[in-house]
């Protein structure tokens, strides 16, 4: 029974987000909507032009503007278009203002059909913060934390066997250069001996 409660809901929930909103337009008028937003939220407007009269046969246009939350800034505009999106990363906090307008007409059938969605940005250094998205961005900041350390390990391991392998080299070139000059030096005393006593016995 909990089981299919949780279904119903999680159901409910996905009707509720997929839900698309439609107004009316007034003649020469506009509707506006307001969104509150905190700096790096992201909003996204999607929507479509239409008419009620059921004798319409024509897509209707409309024009789009989406405000700043400083003095009345634009920050995207469509105009003349029948459907669109636009996307937004909120510089700063405030309160945001999308309209649809139909200024430059007299019908009064003109809807327009349009979803809002987004995504909420959450300061993963917050340490106020305990929500289970703040969970998974601290999570996967430190998954990514380790993996740049993993790869610093790897980098300075090869590194140091790159130095030891070369010092080996050293050695063993040394080495052979050791004992060939043993080598040259031993057979230069037993020439050097041998002539001495060559012309000692000669005299």
């Amino acid at each position: 029974m909990l089981g299919m409660k949780i279904i119903v809901a999680a159901f409910l929930a996905f009707i509720q987000l997929v839900h698309s909103h439609t107004v009316l337009l007034p003649s020469y008028g506009r509707r506006c909507f307001y969104e509150k937003l905190t700096k790096g939220d992201e909003l996204s407007v999607s929507f479509q032009f239409g008419d009620r009269s059921p004798t319409s046969t024509q897509q209707q246009s409309g024009d789009f503007i989406l405000y700043g939350a400083s003095h009345n800034e634009v920050l995207k505009n469509m105009y003349d278009v029948e459907h669109g999106e636009a996307t937004i990363t909120a510089p700063y906090t405030g309160r945001y203002q999308y309209c649809f307008l139909n200024e430059r007409s007299s019908i009064d059938t003109k809807d327009v059909t349009f979803n809002v969605y987004g995504v909420v940005y959450m300061d993963v250094d917050d340490p106020n913060n305990d929500s289970l998205d703040a969970s998974v961005r601290k999570l996967s900041k430190l998954v990514k934390e380790v993996k740049n350390e993993q790869d610093y390990i790897v980098i300075r391991e090869r590194t140091h066997r790159n130095t030891a392998e070369s010092t080996n080299d050293r050695v063993k070139w040394w080495s052979i250069f050791q004992l060939i000059v043993v080598v040259a030096n031993s057979l230069f005393q037993i020439y050097y001996l041998k002539r001495f006593f060559e012309v000692t016995s000669y005299v």
